[in-house]
């Protein structure tokens, strides 16, 4: 028998399980355990072989992915931090950009660093822009900084000096003196978590990085403890922001790369659904207990950056938040999940999130002891959800306590009825996420109604209907076990791993035969990384350049595809004049093209995707019973039919208003849609006037 795989995603509000098997997946879904997040995972993991009739030793890896990290920045649960820095420059984590993001409003803000002003230490150095030394490192310097470190109980260290990216002799000096002196302190080198030009963006990523080091490090040895004891003897690996799968020993030394994992398992899945089905151009839409994923799936690839910001302190807006320098899956995420909370402001609007009840207490209707509206509520309210069949039966929701909780709070208030006001509250989560994908769309230049969405996560499917109509879009997909979708997403990830490397030079003045060498470095890194978690196999290679002209501030990504390295110049110049030309209509003639940053991406094989039926029997099928459902489109309750996912067929033909129910998620139908389920399980809603 092939041995199994197991994959685990933490949430804010649920963790997730998804575990394939060569007799089909099986999937477990259990609220967040917050304090101690190791035991909702061995619940759900446990749950997931129970359902299968498998023991530990019948699992051949198990992958996880966690939101910890970012929840540890945004909540500011890190540990004691300080930041050793060039002499005269320690205020540069505070002075960020020196930009305005909100040009217009005097009380603007912006997320405090994470490393106080009087734990930023200076040392005295200097490199140049070369990385030549300067002026030498006055190890003195640096040993004076240990009686702060000890009276202020500093449990972490960031050293992030000028220009380390050229050459790191005086950190990793630096990291020596202190590790010799105090081997206790967890230390973060900026030339090892992001070796890239531009100071700020490294300081913040060694500084994030550090700040959650102990706490990641603590928490993925006690989940590695348990697994082991209970019998989980195989290899333990994480997926990254990017997508990709690491190793746990990569992912304890930069937990930093972890911040996004459990949504780009989602944006993965997302793309192999829209590879599968055939649309080049996709709007993840995943939706869980806590926030609201969107990314953009064009070409079959999701959208990706270098860089992610944290804990914006403006929903939308660029630079209000902190800057972490990692390969990423871009995505805009909002606080608008089932569990975020809704209240009325003094100008009578509804307010909805980013405060989220979590696991603890949860929504009122988990009757957990919430009181306060969520958005959960308000789908209970509706007649969206059935409440006895809620989370596989694991407990029934109490639809008394979600009633008096929307009608306390908001009813009252505006003069709504119960289903009015429960309407809004859903009227207003769903406009929030499609202004969040039209202004994602908008930024990269895209029309988003000619999108198909794919929905999934345990409250997407709830609210997909509603957002397709409010995006104009035609067609919503909703894969199967899809209450899990980011946990199947890591089943479908590669183990990958990226590395780049600043070295700004003129084309003009290409030296290729220097610059193979360090792609040689480069591939020797990731090839450590990636083999430790696929052993043997064929690994996929992946090259790449940021480029501008000469004197611009920013740069954009060119693929190198060629082999001989007499030929880089002529190819790197024709693919950015080619890229410049799509962005900005034009090229500036005789002016001399410069690449800053080298990048290769390192890849194992691509897990395969679902199997389809050879041949599909179209057939339609009518619900054997109904339920009263708040139709958006008719305004009133209007009778849905209800099916039991499990008991469609593919070639299953069915007309809206309908509920789709299964085990960790309801579908909805609203009055626009109608259904079939696809020649691979999925389910799809396509527009009644476009079918």
């Amino acid at each position: 028998m092939t041995k199994a795989r197991l994959a685990v995603d933490i949430g804010g509000t649920f963790t997730d399980v998804a575990l394939e098997t060569d007799r089909g997946r099986f999937t477990a879904k259990t609220l967040t355990t917050p304090r101690a997040p190791e035991e909702g995972v061995m619940t759900g993991a446990l749950e997931a072989l129970r359902k299968a009739s498998l023991q530990p030793a019948d699992i051949g890896v198990v992958i996880h992915g966690t939101t910890l990290a970012t929840n540890a920045i945004i909540e500011r649960r890190g540990a004691v931090t300080a930041l050793l820095t060039t002499n005269g420059h320690r205020d540069a984590l505070e002075m960020a950009q020196e930009n305005r993001f909100e040009q217009y409003d005097i009380n603007i803000d912006r997320p405090e660093p994470l490393v106080p002003r009087w734990l930023r230490l200076p040392i005295e150095e200097r490199m140049t822009v070369d990385g030549d030394v300067l002026l030498p490192l006055d190890e003195q310097s640096v040993r004076d900084v240990l009686p702060i470190l000890d009276a202020e109980g500093v449990e972490s260290v960031a050293i992030g000096f000028l220009h380390a990216y050229a050459n790191k002799a005086h950190e990793v000096r630096t990291a020596e003196i202190i590790s010799e002196a105090r081997p206790d302190i967890s230390l973060t080198l900026a030339s090892e978590v992001a070796p890239e030009i531009r100071e700020y963006e490294r300081m913040s990523t060694a500084a994030a990085n550090a700040f959650v080091r102990p706490l990641m490090e603590s928490y993925l040895s006690r989940l590695e403890k348990n697994l082991l004891q209970q019998g989980f003897n195989c290899p333990f690996l994480l997926i990254t922001s990017g997508g990709g799968l690491t190793s746990l020993e990569t992912a304890t030394r930069f937990p930093i790369r972890l911040v996004e994992s459990g949504p780009a398992g989602g944006a993965v899945l997302a793309a192999a659904i829209a590879e599968q089905v055939g649309a080049a151009s996709m709007l993840s839409f995943d939706m869980g207990g806590t926030t609201a994923k969107l990314c953009l799936i064009d070409d079959y690839r999701p959208a990706t950056a270098r860089t992610f910001e944290v804990d914006r302190s403006y929903r939308f807006k660029k630079g209000s938040g902190l800057p972490v320098r990692i390969p990423v899956i871009e995505m805009v995420e909002i606080g608008a999940g089932g569990g975020s909370v809704a209240s009325v402001d003094a100008l009578k609007r509804i307010q909805v999130g980013p405060e989220s009840a979590g696991s603890e207490p949860g929504p009122a209707c988990y009757g957990r002891g919430g009181i306060a509206p969520t958005v959960t509520d308000a789908d209970a309210a509706s007649g969206k959800i059935m409440p006895d069949l809620f989370a596989a039966g694991a407990f029934s929701l109490d639809l008394n306590a979600a009633s008096t909780a929307i009608s306390h709070t908001i009813g009252r208030q505006l003069g709504l009825d119960e289903n009015n006001a429960a309407f809004a509250l859903s009227e207003i989560v769903d406009e929030n996420m499609a202004a969040a994908a039209r202004a994602h769309a908008v930024e990269q230049g895209s029309d988003i109604s000619s999108r198909t969405v794919v929905a999934f996560g345990g409250a997407a499917p709830l609210h997909a209907a509603r957002l397709g109509e409010k995006l104009g879009v035609d067609r919503v997909i909703v894969p199967g076990d899809a209450g899990v979708g980011s946990a199947v997403g890591f089943l479908l990830a590669p183990a990958a791993y990226d590395v780049v490397r600043s070295r700004p030079t003129r084309l003009d003045q290409l030296d290729a035969v220097a610059i193979e060498e360090l792609f040689s470095e480069m591939f020797n890194e990731a090839e450590a990384v990636v083999r430790s978690a696929v052993g043997a196999a064929e690994l996929t290679q992946k090259r790449g350049v940021y480029m501008r002209y000469a004197g611009q501030g920013h740069e954009i990504p060119i693929e190198l595809h060629v082999q001989s390295t007499d030929k880089w110049k002529e190819q790197l110049t024709s693919s950015f004049e080619e890229a410049y030309t799509a962005l900005y209509g034009r090229t500036i003639p005789s002016m001399p093209i410069e690449a800053l940053t080298w990048s290769l991406s390192l890849s194992g094989p691509v897990p395969p995707s679902t199997r389809s039926i050879s041949k599909l029997e179209k057939r339609t099928v009518i619900a054997e019973s109904t339920r009263d459902v708040f139709d958006p489109q008719q305004r009133e309750r209007t009778a849905y039919g209800v099916f039991q996912r499990d008991a469609l067929m593919p070639g299953d033909i069915f007309k809206g208003p309908a509920l789709i129910v299964e085990s960790q998620t309801t579908t909805v139908l609203t009055s626009s849609f109608d259904g079939q389920i696809d020649k691979f399980g999925n389910i799809v809603l396509q527009r009644k006037d476009v079918a």
